[in-house]
């Protein structure tokens, strides 16, 4: 924890010192940078030392040690003010922004990456893919944008040369839904033109050493960057930087935000066309300038998609309208001619950047928002923006730059320091008035309408005439020669550091800082003839014209004068400090600890000087007077209000104002807050903390009780709907049911009188509770249908009703369709010359046996087991199964009781086989024959019907089986009853012999064919 740290790192907090003075301040500040604590508070407010060497403070258990935790639980950290910055805005749906301030090579752009990079990891733990696919986007955008927008400078290797404030939107549920990038004023005379040991932007550097050589050779490059006149100064400078390695990052960077194959060609096409433009060379031919060589010019037309011709006349002619409408061209002078062409490289590269950072704008908006649907949207605003400069030559960039951070440190002043004391002067709380330097009058000296330096500017450039730089300069003297914080060489006479007619100084709050006016108007005025805006936007290139709309205008159409780059850079910034101003900031206060980059060595001087300008001791004495936390009292009764008994679930006092002294006094914290007209002030995070903790661990008890509440209500609410949902079903039912008994009604009316009994009459669709009404009918049918059969057939009908539903359609052709005679083997007909035989036999078992009927009698074939063929007769009666011989007056050869029977199985097919199966697995296979009185008769199912209808009726189960036909193929098959059953092929009529090794079938099968006789195996 951050006050637990040990004395030998210092002070965590500057609040916590001794006593507030500059030199107790340097000495925590150094000690801490020697140690390698390079974060301290003040506050919430984070002072960051630039450690100039990689530090093991910033992986993922850093991260989780970080994460939704207090800014006092942890020693210093980005993470904290991070974390701070995202509980704000999702506990209180309030807009935040974490500012980095702090001059060239401090660190800012380290520190809003590994910013992003915390609110990229403590986000969307579902994994939800389009959160994920939002924040790789917004991680990846920093690639691309640090290799086109920053550059190495002599104060810092990967300065960034543009400022960047980005917007990341949050849903209710705290994860990123989209985002939005402004950048502001890039350095574009940096591509034409760096200071000696500077480069150019990163991106011409990584194109040309780390690109493939099929692609510079289609780019018409080489790969050593002294070859072109914009990259040669940079060419051996050295840096930290690896050009080859970030520049495969950047090409998946830019796959990965969603840029296409050919938008990633034209970026790395417009990158080398501008690399070719600053080798193209001028020379004067007699009163006329041409281009040195025309190869360089038909490859930057080749890469820009345009013609020769047209590169060659934008470079050396310039087309102007007359007041009358007539068009001329005039020729440049070798001097024109070289303006022109470095204001179009630099014109190519700034549109080139601002398109880049549109189209990431375009992938990572937030779309389809609907407030009503998703909530409220928030944000987290971060902005990194360039540091304040002072160069051995300082010039426009410089001036705005500067301006840029003035006004910044106006909005710090304006926020930390002199609301917060009018604040407590306005509530009434106990203050005593700390001193600090409002930069408000700088701020004026550059900004005030009609006196401040950029009105002058402007006015010098909308001067018709001849207006040089000094002409300026000689305007800035005599308007602003009383200003305290400005000053030149007229103005100082013996001040020697600066030049007559070239030289003047602000008195800026970071320090003194003399800029250079030659090119400040021509800067200011950022002039590009209008042949070039042509001439890009007839490229055949689609991504080169998207950047270029304002070269559709005609040569003769009159347009507004546009602002200057001054006023443009003015309003931007304003706008910036607008938005800032509306959300609650979080500050990161960026030291650079020497000029060297050294991670050892600590420049007290220059330390010092960046803490007295950034105004961190005043804002160490704002901090230690003041309080931590403020809120309105209806707002933080609204939040703590169920942490006291006498505020949960409201109030019944006088006002908030007592309600919330209700609260405070409860947790003991009176000592520790101030009471305002309108607003609570808690002097220290960790009453806060406590306040929250509570109110955390009451949140699931209150939201379990309320889900309860509203869950009983719902239950309520869907019963009353079940109980008049299920009174309408029932009247309805009722009323389907009336309904269908009038329309059975009417079309049975007259059923009774005809032939079928209504058996043709179509039943109408019966509803859900009816359907099995109509077998009530059908029973009735068969009633009227069966009471008119004589009683003499009735055995017969059973027997028939029997077999229908034991074969259940199995098998087609049964004998349904004829009269069944049981007796075959009395019948004459069937047996004419044995018939008086079997009489006399069955009479004489009648009597022995005592049965009373007889099921079935007839013919079969059977083969023994040594593979003999001879006939038999079966006799089935109600008590026993008799086997017969037919050649010797039916004699009895074997008897077995009907009970020891326990099924009986079938083919689906047309032949004659039967199975019996009995309960000592001694099985009878049958063949049953014809006879003479029907040779196609089949008496399967007149066997199949007789059976069951006598088991049926004698209350006792009979088990049947169809078997479906099997192709026998070979002459050994495997049994399904078991593996060692065989199968051999008799001698006579394909009869066949079945031996199994569980059970024993006997039988002869006459006329029998292959594929009927291996359903059998199935038995």
């Amino acid at each position: 924890m951050a006050e637990l740290e040990g004395l030998e790192f210092g002070k965590s907090d500057f609040v916590l010192l001794d006593e507030v003075t500059m030199d107790q301040f340097m000495e925590n500040l150094k000690l801490r940078f020697q140690k390698g604590r390079i974060y301290t508070y003040i506050g919430e407010v984070v002072v960051s030392m630039n450690p100039y060497r990689q530090m093991d403070i910033f992986g993922k258990e850093t991260i989780e040690a970080y994460r939704g935790r207090e800014l006092y639980e942890n020693p210093p950290h980005l993470y904290a003010v991070s974390d701070a910055a995202y509980k704000a805005m999702k506990r209180r749906a309030k807009d935040t922004c974490i500012v980095i301030s702090g001059e060239s090579g401090a660190g800012k752009t380290e520190a809003s990456k590994y910013i992003m990079q915390y609110i990229a990891a403590i986000t969307n733990p579902g994994q939800r893919v389009e959160v994920e696919s939002v924040k790789n986007v917004l991680l990846k955008s920093n690639c691309v944008l640090e290799a086109f927008g920053n550059a190495k400078t002599n104060r810092n290797d990967n300065s960034s040369r543009f400022g960047k404030y980005m917007d990341i939107n949050f849903n209710f549920n705290g994860d990123p839904t989209g985002g939005h990038i402004n950048n502001y004023l890039l350095e574009k005379s940096r591509v034409v033109h760096q200071q000696q040991g500077e480069r150019n932007f990163h991106s011409f550097y990584q194109l040309l050493r780390g690109g493939s050589e099929e692609m510079l050779q289609s780019l018409h490059l080489q790969g050593d960057p002294a070859l072109y006149v914009f990259t040669r100064e940079g060419a051996g400078a050295a840096t930290s930087y690896n050009d080859r390695s970030n520049h495969k990052a950047v090409m998946s960077a830019l796959d990965v935000i969603g840029f296409s194959n050919q938008e990633i060609t034209s970026i790395y096409q417009i990158l080398a066309s501008i690399l070719l433009l600053g080798n193209v060379q001028f020379e004067v031919d007699g009163e006329s300038v041409q281009v040195v060589e025309d190869g360089v010019v038909n490859q930057i037309a080749e890469l820009t998609a345009t013609d020769p011709d047209c590169v060659v006349k934008s470079l050396l002619y310039r087309t102007v309208a007359t007041g009358g409408g007539e068009v001329i061209e005039k020729g440049h002078t070798e001097q024109d001619a070289c303006f022109g062409r470095e204001a179009f490289a630099k014109a190519l590269y700034e549109r080139l950047f601002g398109w880049i950072v549109s189209r990431i704008n375009s992938v990572i908006e937030v779309k389809n928002y609907n407030p009503v649907l998703h909530g409220k949207n928030t944000v987290i605003g971060v902005l990194d923006i360039y540091g304040f400069e002072i160069f051995d030559n300082n010039s426009f960039e410089q001036f705005c730059i500067n301006y840029c951070n003035e006004k910044l440190q106006q909005l710090f002043i304006e926020l930390i320091l002199q609301q917060e004391q009018s604040e407590y002067q306005r509530e009434g709380i106990t203050w005593q008035h700390i001193d600090y330097f409002n930069n408000q009058i700088i701020v004026d000296l550059v900004e005030q309408p009609h006196k401040g330096i950029i009105s002058i500017l402007d006015e010098a450039c909308l001067t018709v005439g001849k207006v040089t730089d000094t002409v300026c300069l000689e305007s800035m003297n005599t308007k602003l020669a009383q200003h305290p914080h400005y000053t030149s060489r007229k103005l100082s006479p013996t001040d020697k550091t600066m030049d007559f007619q070239k030289h003047f100084r602000i008195r800026h709050y970071a320090g003194d800082v003399t800029y250079s006016v030659e090119g400040f108007l021509d800067k200011n005025k950022d002039l590009l003839f209008q042949d070039f805006k042509r001439l890009m936007y007839n490229s055949a290139n689609p991504v080169l014209k998207e950047m270029w709309p304002d070269g559709q205008l005609g040569i003769t159409e009159v347009t507004k004068r546009p602002l200057t780059a001054a006023s443009l850079f003015k309003n931007s910034i304003v706008a910036l400090v607008d938005k800032l101003a509306c959300k609650e900031p979080y500050y990161v206060r960026c030291i650079k600890p020497n000029e060297v980059k050294s991670p050892v060595l600590f420049d007290d001087a220059r330390c010092q000087h960046q803490v007295a300008y950034l105004g961190l001791l005043e804002n160490v004495m704002v901090r230690r007077a003041g309080f931590a936390y403020r809120q309105l009292y209806s707002r933080f009764l609204q939040r703590y209000k169920m942490t006291c008994e006498y505020t949960w679930p409201n109030h019944l006092m006088a006002s908030d104002r007592d309600a919330v002294e209700a609260i405070i006094r409860q947790h003991g914290f009176q000592d520790d807050v101030a009471f305002g007209h309108t607003k609570l002030f808690v002097r220290t995070p960790r009453s806060l903390f406590t306040l929250e903790q509570e109110r955390a661990a009451l949140i699931p008890i209150l939201v379990l009780f309320l889900q309860k509440i509203w869950r009983g209500a719902l239950a309520r609410l869907r019963c009353k709907r079940m109980r008049a949902i299920y009174t309408i079903m029932g009247c309805y039912k009722r009323y389907k049911v009336k309904a269908h008994f009038w329309e059975v009604e009417g079309r049975f009316a007259n059923v009774r009188t005809t032939a079928d009994y209504g058996r043709s009459v179509e039943w109408p669709a019966p509803p859900a509770a009816l359907t099995q009404f109509h077998q009530i009918t059908l029973m009735w049918w068969a009633r009227q249908v069966v009471k008119n059969i004589p009683p003499s057939d009735m055995p017969e009908v059973r027997a028939k009703v029997a077999a229908l539903t034991a074969l259940q359609g199995e098998r087609k052709h049964w004998g349904v369709g004829r009269a069944w005679e049981r007796d075959y083997l009395a019948n004459v007909r069937n047996c004419p010359q044995t018939s008086s035989d079997f009489i006399r036999v069955s009479k004489e078992l009648k009597n022995k046996d005592g049965f009373t009927q007889v099921v079935f009698s007839g013919l079969c074939r059977k083969v023994n087991r040594f593979n003999k063929s001879t006939d038999r007769a079966l006799l089935i009666t109600d008590k026993f199964v008799y086997k017969l011989e037919p050649k010797k007056q039916y004699k009895i050869l074997k008897k077995l009781p009907l009970d020891v029977f326990t099924g009986l199985s079938t083919t689906s097919g047309v032949d004659q086989m039967l199975v019996l199966h009995t309960s000592n697995k001694d099985d009878i296979l049958l063949c049953l024959q014809r006879g003479e009185l029907c040779p196609n008769q089949d008496r399967v199912g007149e066997v199949v019907g007789a059976l069951v209808d006598y088991f049926t009726r004698s209350q006792t189960r009979l088990q049947h089986h169809i078997h479906k036909h099997t192709h026998l193929r070979t002459r050994t098959h495997h049994h399904t009853h078991t593996q060692t059953g065989v199968v051999l092929w008799g001698l006579l009529k394909s009869c066949v012999l079945i031996r199994c090794s569980c059970c024993t079938i006997r039988c002869c099968c006459c006329c029998l064919s292959s594929r009927s006789a291996a359903g059998i195996l199935k038995h």
